[in-house]
């Protein structure tokens, strides 16, 4: 969505038409689900906080900035909720998630080809790898190359430099290729 319909939705939003706010959820919920999801490898807790993102978004858009990118506003919100919800959970997140991927996974083999349990085993070790990064690292990587953000959206969200994303980026990327390496 480009930046002056955001605005323009906003706008309408402020002066009482708050059913435009449905637009601005349909044009991100899917970015902000695949975040959640990502950093957190849990459909249900994705769901949850991208509900939570897009309630405390609503709640705080007299605060937002009309000058700046609702988007990256909105990720910052989504990003700090997973990071809290994170901190909340611990590993216990990794552990529960690697377990249910691995009950799913035998449930798919049997009735996958060669090629797609080739394929599907290799997602199952870049998500596991990417599950096993530091969190910072991991939403770096998720939001470079699952969100598809520059580096420098990535250093608004974060909160970071453009130089920090980078380097975060690509650090991720190294510790996933020495991590999927050793696992193979």
């Amino acid at each position: 969505m480009e930046p002056d319909h955001e605005r323009e939705i906003i706008q309408r939003i402020l002066n009482g038409e708050r059913e435009s706010y449905a637009l601005l959820v349909d044009a991100y919920q899917s970015a902000i689900f695949n975040l959640a999801y990502r950093m957190t490898g849990n459909r249900q807790d994705a769901d949850d906080l991208a509900q939570e993102t897009f309630i405390r978004a609503y709640r705080n858009l007299r605060h937002f900035d009309p000058e700046k990118r609702f988007f990256t506003w909105l990720y910052t919100i989504g990003l700090n909720l997973i990071r809290n919800h994170l901190k909340k959970r611990g590993r216990a997140v990794v552990r529960e998630t690697a377990e249910r991927r691995d009950s799913e996974a035998e449930i798919r083999d049997e009735s996958c080809t060669e090629q797609e349990l080739i394929r599907s085993q290799e997602r199952h070790s870049l998500e596991e790898a990417l599950h096993k990064l530091p969190v910072n690292l991991r939403e770096a990587v998720v939001l470079r190359f699952y969100q598809d953000l520059s580096f420098e959206e990535i250093a608004t969200i974060t909160g970071a430099s453009v130089s920090a994303a980078k380097m975060r980026v690509y650090r991720g990327v190294e510790r996933l290729k020495e991590s999927i390496k050793i696992s193979e």
